[in-house]
């Protein structure tokens, strides 16, 4: 489920022309102070509630500053699209925010506590006396984008059969399987024998809850790798290192270290619009980057067992063809499919970047891009250069670096 067309927007959705008139006055200046605004903000909300941080907010993002970009970068390219409508709605962005906050069980009076700690941090950094006059108008831009998402995201949890919130689950996992790439696939089931897990759309993910050594509950979120159906979900997760400027993966290392057949999990019920219509019958094309070759694994699962005739091009980059993840799985996937093609790439060994030159790129086809954030800008640039229109393009991030691209 995606957000509505413009032409679907309610009136009440759009900002008023005297706030449009202050907002583009001020969009330079809290854009330049923005750095100063964010991590201001989060030390305020995790000083009045620390448990977010602890049980909520991803540790990792906030220690590296992604999640203060993207917050940051969310608000100010909904601003730019409300005080100049011809620019593309940001209806994407809003659409991943929905469902990355319906899998966290967001809530709507959280936007409350959002929007407390937000407004102290821009008034603290710019001044009472000059945001004065801004204030309102900043104020309507929260509320605006909130309601949005809140609305969106009752329509998601209404669309699971739930309350808001209440999207969690007890799981026991019934199969681990260690991937040579060194990718572990967890298949889980649900504890409770009176409520099997739900069915899903290919491409969709889960969030996992892990009940780390220091008391901490952190959520990650995974895609799902196999085929809906049947009661279980399984999911693929690659153990994070540390490296320069990067800490290592808190709940992936939990997960590949201590979690085995037999073991509980929480997970959430499944969200994500990286997703394709199984009636449709247009070509797909699947470009993935490392791990990001998860949700397309998902993807390719369905193919194979609903779909096998429909054309689907497969295009993956990785490191080298033993860090490829589930490429085993995949190749049998592509090999029960009557009209597919695939292409790699490994870093290592010597055929180099994505490179979308040689390769021909059906128009009519829908893609469907995962990976990190430089290669997701690559790749776009591409495929804009082929010609390729940019409402057949969707992404999926799996950190919050959409300020990078949108």
């Amino acid at each position: 489920m995606t957000l509505a067309p413009d032409s679907a927007l309610p009136a009440a959705f759009e900002l008023e022309a005297e706030h449009a008139e202050v907002i583009r006055a001020t969009l330079p200046l809290v854009g330049a102070r923005i750095d100063d605004i964010t991590p201001l903000f989060y030390r305020k909300l995790f000083t009045a509630h620390p448990e977010l941080l602890r049980d909520r907010f991803n540790r990792g993002n906030q220690q590296q500053g992604a999640q203060q970009r993207a917050l940051a970068a969310s608000i100010a390219t909904y601003a730019t699209h409300l005080v100049d409508p011809a620019l593309p709605h940001p209806r994407e962005l809003l659409s991943r925010i929905g469902h990355k906050h319906a899998s966290l069980g967001v809530t709507a009076a959280e936007y409350r506590i959002v929007h407390e700690h937000l407004f102290a941090a821009i008034v603290e950094v710019l001044g009472a006396e000059t945001v004065t006059a801004a204030v309102a108008a900043w104020d309507r831009v929260y509320w605006l984008m909130a309601t949005t998402l809140i609305d969106f995201e009752q329509s998601l949890y209404a669309g699971a059969g739930v309350e808001a919130g209440d999207v969690f689950r007890e799981t026991r996992v019934v199969q681990r399987i260690d991937d040579p790439s060194g990718v572990a696939v967890f298949v889980v089931e649900s504890a409770d024998a009176e409520r099997s897990l739900p069915e899903f759309v290919p491409g969709q993910y889960v969030s996992v809850g892990a009940d780390l050594p220091d008391g901490a509950r952190q959520l990650r979120q995974y895609s799902l790798t196999n085929r809906s159906g049947g009661g279980r979900l399984a999911f693929a997760v690659r153990k994070v290192v540390a490296e320069a400027g990067t800490p290592a993966g808190e709940v992936s290392t939990w997960l590949h270290d201590t979690v085995g057949v037999g073991d509980r999990l929480q997970i959430t019920l499944p969200f994500g619009d990286l997703t394709i219509d199984p009636a449709a019958t247009t070509p797909l094309v699947l470009i993935s980057a490392g791990i990001g070759i998860t949700p397309m694994a998902g993807i390719l699962e369905y193919l194979a067992a609903e779909s096998p005739a429909r054309p689907v091009l497969i295009l993956h980059a990785d490191r080298s063809a033993t860090t490829h993840p589930l490429r085993e799985r995949v190749t049998d996937l592509i090999a029960g499919l009557g009209n597919a093609e695939t292409h790699a790439w490994y870093e290592e060994d010597l055929t180099g970047l994505m490179d979308l030159a040689g390769i021909e790129l059906p128009a009519d086809a829908d893609y469907y891009l995962c990976g990190g954030s430089g290669f997701l800008q690559s790749v776009r640039t591409q495929l804009n250069a082929a010609g390729i229109s940019g409402n057949r393009v969707h992404f999926e991030l799996f950190a919050p670096n959409d300020w990078l691209l949108d």
